[in-house]
């Protein structure tokens, strides 16, 4: 296939620069699409545009804006299968993936519309007996930043509840990803009647990454920025951000672990871990990247989980729906975790599942004995690759877990709840997930980590919280007066 773009989307008119880059279909090399390839200027003229847009917009009534939201989600809907389709070939994901996204999209903009109903402020005590209130209202200008894994479930997440709020936005999407996470939402967008300047998407190539990403950041118009990707990036970004004052939500890596106890449910604990570690080949930043198992039950866990995981098949998600391990996005992620299995390797790890590199195909692979000098104890794989370590106490799982610079996500498997709630209360995670596997996602909870996992919540209230700002407006009703001699 080769996907035919109409171009970048700015102030609802398609536009071209006359220039393109390949947009890469992950699992053979092909050219899926040629993408439009944009610089400053055409970043500068979308955030002219929201800007334009923002003063009708954020006028409208909350109900009218919601009504804007369920046409987006009615639009989704109905396009289900091209979407899935286009999820398999311009990123690689398995087919039920595909379907998780595109039918999880609609949730969100669903979940946005409901926002808008929601108290958007409250009243405070006021001892001089004003009408004191705490309000919300939009912020103006956002730039969002979106990833490549998850394009249309996380590009949803990081506008919908934005939009709703009154905001207008700007949309890069990834490289690897620009029609997923990008166009297909101009394309929805017009389609569902969203006046003109709300939503403007501009895709680049790598190589204009750094301008449009520091117009996108730096311009006066823009009041606040999303960016979901890389730590190393959203460090960057949150500085940059910071050093112009700006309200930053950053949704960052992550290193979650996976906590079974000596009581868990044995086929629950098995499940979770590999659809934890190998969903979309791990390349989740809520993934399982370290299985701890309570040493007394560690031999009977690994069996069942190298059962489990040997039937996962491997191959292009677009040849065979029964392919649930596809390639990884491109060829520098696959030699990153081929760097982290010869590492572990070199340093006495021993793979009991897997190990397999094939080009962007890389097999689920299982290591034991990973100690933590090896990268794939602290950093960031984003691979179907997970260390099993065992631990005798819930105290060492703890700190096992907690040994890591990130802090998103977390799972504990155990029938005893009050110990899941003991453990999951000393985790310094920003979710923790009893019973289930560390990858959870629902639209009106609130999503987020800590530590080098990132700042700000998506999702609900939190999310409104996120993309709008609190003043503070009083009504006196003669109750103040005045120092003598004013």
């Amino acid at each position: 296939m080769n996907k035919v773009f109409e171009g970048m989307y700015v102030g609802g008119q398609w536009s071209s620069t006359g220039k393109t880059f390949p947009d890469i279909n992950p699992s053979d090399g092909s050219v899926w699409g040629d993408a439009p390839d944009g610089g400053r200027m055409e970043a500068r003229n979308a955030i002219n545009a929201a800007h334009a847009a923002f003063g009708e917009w954020s006028s409208l009534q909350f109900n009218e804006r919601a009504h804007y939201m369920m046409k987006i989600a009615q639009v989704f809907e109905k396009r289900q299968a091209d979407i899935t389709a286009a999820l398999q070939g311009e990123g690689g994901g398995w087919f039920g993936k595909g379907m998780f996204e595109a039918s999880y999209a609609p949730e969100v903009f669903y979940a946005a519309a409901a926002s808008n109903y929601a108290a958007i402020g409250e009243i405070i005590p006021s001892e001089f007996g004003k009408l004191s209130m705490a309000v919300r209202r939009p912020m103006g200008v956002i730039s969002v930043i979106s990833p490549w894994n998850f394009p249309v479930v996380l590009t949803s997440r990081g506008i919908a509840f934005a939009i709703a709020a009154g905001n207008t936005l700007v949309l890069k999407p990834s490289e690897e990803t620009p029609y997923c996470g990008g166009l297909l939402f101009a394309e929805i967008f017009e389609e569902a009647g969203i006046p003109d300047g709300v939503l403007n998407v501009v895709t680049c190539s790598r190589d204009n990454v750094a301008e449009v990403g520091e117009e996108l950041i730096e311009n006066p118009l823009v009041k606040g920025i999303s960016f979901t990707g890389s730590t190393a990036v959203g460090r960057q970004i949150g500085a940059r951000a910071g050093a112009h004052l700006k309200k930053c939500c950053l949704e960052l890596g992550g290193k979650d672990s996976l906590i079974v106890c000596d009581d868990a449910d044995m086929d629950r604990a098995t499940g979770a871990a590999n659809f934890g570690s190998f969903m979309h080949q791990g390349q989740i930043c809520m993934s399982v990247e370290k299985v701890l198992v309570q040493d007394t039950i560690f031999d009977e866990f690994l069996k069942q989980f190298i059962e489990r995981a040997s039937k996962l098949k491997v191959g292009d998600t677009t040849k065979d729906n029964s392919h649930i391990i596809g390639p990884l996005i491109n060829d520098k992620q696959a030699a990153r975790v081929k760097g982290h299995i010869d590492d572990a390797v070199a340093k006495g790890a021993k793979i009991v599942l897997g190990g397999g590199v094939n080009g962007r195909f890389v097999e689920p692979t299982l290591l034991v004995g990973v100690t933590p000098d090896m990268k794939v104890y602290q950093e960031e794989t984003f691979g179907p690759v997970v260390p099993v370590i065992p631990f005798k106490t819930d105290e060492e799982a703890i700190k096992i877990a907690n040994d890591s610079e990130y802090g998103l996500s977390a799972g504990v498997i155990t029938r005893d709840e009050h110990r899941g709630l003991n453990i999951a209360r000393q985790l310094e995670t920003g979710m923790c997930h009893i019973n289930c596997s560390s990858v959870n996602d629902e639209p009106h909870a609130p999503f987020g980590g800590s530590k080098a996992s990132g700042m700000g919540r998506h999702g609900g209230r939190w999310a409104t919280d996120t993309f709008t700002e609190t003043r503070w407006i009083t009504l006196d009703r003669g109750g103040r007066g005045f120092p003598p001699g004013f």
